[in-house]
C-alpha cells in the first residue's frame, strides 16, 4: 500500500499500520541508499515516502492517545 492515505490508514488494524510502518521505512532506507551512490532516478520518491512514514506514525500515536483517553474515562468511573 505505497502512498497511503490518511483514511486508508484509519481503516487498518493496529498490526496492520505496524506493518506498513516497517515497509515504508524499508523503503525510504532503500531510496536514500539508492541517492547516495547515484542510482535514484526519482528525487520525489524520498518526499512521498518521507510523508508516507509521517501518516502512519501519526495514526499509531493517535490510536496511543485515544487508548489513554478511554484508560482515564474508565478509572475516573
Amino acid at each position: 500500500m505505497a502512498n497511503a492515505k490518511a483514511n486508508e490508514l484509519a481503516a487498518l488494524s493496529d498490526a496492520e499500520v505496524r506493518e506498513h510502518l516497517d515497509t515504508a521505512k524499508a523503503a525510504l532506507f532503500k531510496l536514500r541508499f539508492q541517492r547516495a551512490v547515484g542510482q535514484l532516478e526519482n528525487h520525489a520518491a524520498i518526499k512521498t515516502t518521507k510523508r508516507d512514514v509521517a501518516r502512519a506514525l501519526t495514526e499509531i500515536r493517535a490510536r496511543e492517545i485515544k487508548a489513554a483517553e478511554a484508560l482515564a474515562e474508565g478509572s475516573h468511573r
